[in-house]
């Protein structure tokens, strides 16, 4: 029996290499940690969703770099990866929370929408001529409570009071193991992540360069902050 090469378990994603590793999914992971980083964090009083945005040169027009999309009124996810793949997801999502909405008049629950789309992207790692979406999304909203998710390119998903994805991951969930607490307010999270963003990296934090959205409990509404709101933030 000829002895197989190691480059032939990486050249489609249904294959598994003889210690058990999707290589392809694996790739797909590694194209989120070398994307920018991008937090979510649950308050006593909502969600919030801070997103860095890597404007590689000065030419680039900050508003054109959507980190931040709305599902629906109380369902958001920020992402980090190739950004594209992304918005594929988001609009895949928005035509089942519509479509839940037409069929039981009310909205869908956070953890179901986050499970439909983890159902998707590991349905792209079981099928032959497809590739698994290079993303990681942190989904979050507010429905009994306020809720985060993260799922990965494998279709994992998994829940978190605090998380970031992207390049600063490691750096930012150390800080937040030592400085996270459930008790803190919206204006208290966005600062904590601020601080952790700023740990995870020599990143120059500018309004411009940095998107937030939170979802407080008594509205159950997504809202993005504006350039004057971030900068306050910031400067706090």
């Amino acid at each position: 029996m000829y002895p197989v090469s190691p480059q032939a378990y990486d050249r489609a994603s249904t294959v598994f290499s003889p210690d058990g590793r999707l290589f392809q999914v694996e790739y797909a992971k590694e194209a989120v940690r070398r994307g920018a980083t991008a937090i979510g964090i649950v308050c006593v009083d909502g969600v919030a969703l801070v997103a860095y945005k890597n404007a590689g040169t000065s030419l680039i027009i900050p508003e054109t770099m959507k980190k931040v999309f709305e599902i629906d009124t109380h369902i958001a996810a920020t992402a980090s990866g190739l950004i594209a793949d992304a918005r594929r997801l988001v609009d895949i999502a928005r035509l089942e929370a519509q479509r839940h909405r037409m069929a039981y008049g009310e909205t869908m629950g956070l953890e179901s929408m986050a499970k439909e789309m983890c159902d998707l992207m590991q349905v792209y790692t079981q099928y032959g001529g497809v590739r698994p979406f290079g993303v990681t999304l942190l989904v979050a909203g507010v429905d009994e409570k306020p809720r985060l998710y993260e799922a990965e390119p494998s279709g994992a998903l998994t829940g978190y009071k605090a998380c970031a994805i992207g390049s600063g991951r490691k750096e930012v969930e150390e800080f937040f193991e030592k400085e996270y607490k459930e008790s803190l307010n919206l204006d208290a999270g966005i600062s904590l992540a601020l601080k952790a963003l700023r740990k995870s990296g020599d990143l120059k934090l500018e309004a411009p360069n940095v998107e937030i959205a939170i979802c407080p409990t008594k509205t159950k509404t997504f809202e993005v902050l504006t350039y004057k709101e971030v900068e306050k933030h910031l400067k706090a």
